[in-house]
């Protein structure tokens, strides 16, 4: 048995949640997470916190932390296939903020939050190279900072619309599970995309990939559009999920035994948008 077969049973069974980043709330027409805590309180479960250092917390990220509500800590701002990234002053503000909120475990998407040096000019979100190599670099970052920090680390799929490398993203995560005895974040909506991407179904593959890493999942609205005929579709959090993204989830909520939170990305949109696919969400879970 595998330590982490061991340490997931320690893990919280958070629920639904929401999730959010600095200013996200602040934005016209975003969703209060207050006021959806109040009205639809299986919804709002716990509040997963987008953090960059840089920034710490918003006002409202803050009530929530302040009213001592569920929490996790969803990083924007680290690669974790890169040593250097995993530095002490850094290290000890990620800490700091996320025993100060009381997280649950730490996430992110595991690619490239930023091309050079950490810097607040030059953030952005690449998928990681394919490959055996990059796998193992990955998994022994989230050992490092699993460490380091002394919480769960969980390495989230992460978006894109090109990917470069010899490994299928699955087999590549498998690996990165494997190597770093970790949990996965598994986010519906990205893999719809990839999938969409290459080609093939919304499950294909899912059933090789061992499902009790799955620890959360994210689920999402995105937008189909195109551009000089390249048809595409936009991770943009509507709350209206694709038929393809509805797939994964049932697919993967009813199969993966420790599978403690999901969460419904729709920061924002008003309350009133997303109620009904909450209550969709909701449903497949139970």
């Amino acid at each position: 048995m595998s330590r982490f077969a061991e340490r997931v049973r320690s893990l919280p069974r958070l629920g639904l949640g929401v999730s959010t980043e600095y200013g996200a709330g602040d934005a016209p027409g975003a969703l209060d997470v207050a006021a959806l805590r109040a009205a639809h309180p299986a919804y709002a479960g716990f509040l997963e916190l987008g953090v960059e250092v840089a920034k710490g917390l918003d006002a409202h990220a803050a009530r929530w932390v302040a009213a001592g509500l569920p929490t996790t800590y969803h990083f924007l701002d680290v690669n974790l296939d890169e040593p250097d990234d995993l530095d002490p002053t850094w290290l000890a503000a990620l800490t700091r903020l996320a025993r100060g909120a009381g997280a649950a475990w730490l996430c992110g998407d595991a690619g490239w939050w930023h091309f050079g040096a950490r810097d607040r000019n030059h953030m952005l979100l690449l998928p990681p190279v394919l490959t055996a190599s990059a796998a193992d670099a990955l998994a022994d970052g989230i050992v490092a900072l699993r460490e380091a920090t002394g919480f769960e680390v969980l390495p989230e799929t992460p978006p894109g619309q090109v990917f470069v490398g010899d490994l299928d993203l699955m087999p590549f995560f498998a690996r990165v599970c494997e190597r770093a005895d970790t949990g996965l974040l598994l986010d519906c909506a990205h893999l719809a995309i990839y999938q969409r991407v290459m080609g093939r179904a919304p499950t294909d593959g899912l059933d090789a990939f061992p499902l009790d890493r799955v620890v959360e999942l994210h689920v999402a609205g995105g937008t189909e559009g195109e551009v000089d005929g390249y048809r595409f579709v936009e991770d943009d959090h509507v709350p209206r999920l694709l038929p393809a993204t509805w797939d994964i989830y049932r697919h993967v909520a009813a199969r993966a035994p420790n599978l403690k939170a999901v969460v419904f990305e729709c920061e924002r949109n008003p309350l009133a948008a997303c109620v009904a696919p909450f209550a969709q969400v909701a449903e497949v879970w139970r």
